[in-house]
């Protein structure tokens, strides 16, 4: 058995429960707008939010909830803040994904 088969198999129930809630955060349009502007590169809150078209209050409310889960990590430069995806695994996930639709 592949070692990848192995541990999604043996997933004990609260790592279940984890991982359906990594793809509830993943099942949010805007979660995912906003997580493809930080693959590209670091960017404020207002920089997002002119990208997106978004009020920076509903942009700070998601990348709060990001944050929550490890999705997202931040940064202080000086008065600013700059926000970035938490690590490789995230592009990774997000990667996939689009290779899977685009299939």
């Amino acid at each position: 058995m592949d070692n990848n088969v192995k541990k999604i198999t043996s997933l004990k129930s609260e790592q279940i429960d984890d991982l359906a809630d990594l793809f509830k955060i993943f099942g949010d349009q805007t979660r995912i707008r906003i997580m493809m502007v930080l693959s590209k590169s670091e960017s404020c809150v207002n920089d997002i939010s002119n990208e997106l078209g978004m009020t920076i209050s509903a942009v700070s409310h998601q990348l709060r909830i990001l944050k929550q889960f490890t999705l997202v990590k931040s940064r202080r430069d000086g008065k600013s803040i700059f926000y970035s995806l938490d690590d490789e695994h995230v592009q990774i996930i997000l990667e996939k994904g689009i290779e899977h639709i685009c299939e």
